[in-house]
């Protein structure tokens, strides 16, 4: 397959370039926890390899004149040192929207998000690490789902821009009410904080089954909870929406195999301006609330409006140096201004069994975020599940609450909390 010198942004990513400063950058992080220390000349190797797979983490970010591109790099990727999580910049990073170094016995994986959402920075971290393995270790993996064969090439399907299909539909946005935010003295910008919390898989999962819930749908319940007894504490409280933003994997719901963004959200919780729910409530409204706002008919019209937006000819005859703070400016009146929280949930990683003795962990955390005070991503692995809960502020009164609420109901939390 020929590969295009220029690919325009996804429509979920024209976002994060706009709102790009020197303090902030939508950023991830993703990481495998190896047996051992890993190998930096084996692991360039395997970088290398992968790149060549999923091509479009050869690609940097390009303004034209009214809209911004992903441009193919013409330099060999290299892994770099290891850095804490926080802004993110592009000419240090060789051009690349991508970072991946070696920590001890992780491979660690930052991603920009204007170049993938969860679903594709994970495919290409476990392909990775499967080649990884396999050239260091001699291993034979079974290839399929989020691991591909290195050896096979790239197909069209997932270098494209699936929200295409939405071309030409009318949608409308959503109505929502401005939420309650956690309140705490911020961090300086290069300070992030994550409360490391690992769950017993069968525990979490015999709970959800006990109750008729996901298990995203148990964790959204519980941070809920958790925001309702921090507002109860909160002396300067003035919103009463409760709300935790949840992202949806839409290749799930309408198909595609693109690599790259393909997502949307649905945001859960309660309004106690008439008075506080009890846990059963809580989980009631979020299961309920979850399985209607994730039909493709209540996501495509959403959808499809700001595909809609992306179309409209008046928009793109706006030049881009005028966009972007047009952009910037309605990413802070909307963006997390409707939510409390975010909870990223990639669901549980099966291995290859020829990997699996050589993988202890796997960890998702997301980056500092800009309007709310943090965020938390999740991923099952083996017999744990790893939930991450990355914040700005310096109190950690909400994550105390979220285990406390979770030891209720007999799930027992190992939590370290560390700088990132």
């Amino acid at each position: 397959m020929t590969q295009q010198k220029l690919l325009r942004l996804d429509n979920a990513s024209f976002i994060y370039p706009a709102s790009l400063s020197k303090k902030y950058a939508s950023l991830y992080r993703m990481s495998v926890t190896l047996a051992e220390p890993v190998d930096g000349e084996i692991l360039q190797q395997a970088l290398e390899n992968t790149v060549s797979r999923i091509p479009t983490f050869g690609y940097t970010l390009t303004g034209g004149a009214l809209w911004w591109y992903l441009r193919k790099l013409d330099r060999p990727v290299r892994v770099l040192p290891f850095q804490q999580l926080h802004q993110f910049s592009i000419a240090g990073n060789d051009g690349f929207l991508f970072r991946v170094s070696a920590d001890g016995c992780r491979i660690v994986q930052d991603i920009f998000h204007v170049l993938t959402d969860g679903n594709g920075g994970m495919t290409f971290l476990l392909t990775l690490t499967a080649e990884y393995l396999r050239l260091r270790y001699g291993i034979t993996p079974e290839y399929g789902g989020r691991i591909l064969d290195p050896s096979d090439a790239p197909s069209a399907s997932e270098l494209a821009d699936s929200f295409d299909d939405f071309s030409g539909k009318h949608g409308a946005l959503e109505q929502n009410d401005a939420a309650y935010h956690l309140r705490g003295r911020v961090l300086p910008h290069k300070v992030l904080r994550d409360v490391r919390v690992k769950l017993p898989m069968a525990q979490v999962h015999a709970e959800a089954k006990r109750r008729d819930v996901t298990v995203t749908e148990l964790l959204t319940a519980a941070m809920v909870a958790a925001l309702q007894d921090v507002r109860r504490k909160d002396p300067f409280r003035r919103r009463s929406v409760l709300k935790v933003n949840v992202p949806v994997d839409l290749r799930k719901i309408f198909g595609g195999r693109t690599l790259r963004n393909f997502s949307s959200y649905v945001v859960l919780g309660v309004d106690v301006r008439n008075g506080e729910y009890d846990f059963n409530q809580i989980l009631g409204i979020v299961r309920a609330q979850k399985r209607l706002y994730s039909m493709a008919s209540e996501l495509e019209p959403k959808v499809a409006k700001n595909v809609e937006l992306e179309d409209n000819f008046a928009i793109n005859c706006i030049p881009r140096v005028l966009k972007k703070p047009i952009i910037d400016i309605i990413f802070k009146l909307k963006g997390d201004r409707y939510c409390s929280h975010t909870l990223s949930n990639l669901g549980r990683i099966e291995l290859p069994e020829a990997m699996r003795p050589y993988v202890r962990d796997i960890d998702f955390i997301l980056g500092r975020q800009r309007g709310n005070s943090g965020a938390s991503a999740c991923v099952g692995y083996g017999d744990s599940l790893v939930l991450n809960m990355s914040r700005r502020i310096a109190e950690r009164g909400f994550e105390d609450a979220f285990l406390k609420q979770l030891a209720s109901l007999g799930i027992n939390a190992d939590d370290d909390q560390r700088n990132i």
